[in-house]
């Protein structure tokens, strides 16, 4: 599923036009960046929750040369279903 897809399901769900649709869609992930942006974590209850997650500084290799280099330290995301979307999908 494509983000029109999902925007074609709201629309459906809530019986309303697909431009409607498309506005509430971008404002949740709108919500979601902002929240995360701020480091803060989001929790979508039944759903999941998403946090930032500090990556450490860590050693690699350049798959091209073979040669070891450091890979700088930096945030990632993480996501973690909640309960309804784990029996959702049957996990």
């Amino acid at each position: 599923m494509n983000k029109a897809d999902l925007v074609g399901h709201v629309a459906e769900d809530l019986m309303t036009s697909k431009l409607s649709a498309e506005t509430i869609v971008d404002s949740v992930l709108a919500a979601i960046g902002h929240g995360l942006s701020s480091d803060e974590g989001v929790a979508v209850v039944g759903f999941g929750t998403f946090q930032v997650r500090q990556r450490a500084e860590r050693r690699g290799r350049n798959p091209q040369t073979g040669e070891a280099i450091t890979i700088p330290a930096g945030k990632s995301i993480r996501f973690r279903p909640g309960k309804h979307l784990r029996e959702c999908v049957g996990a």
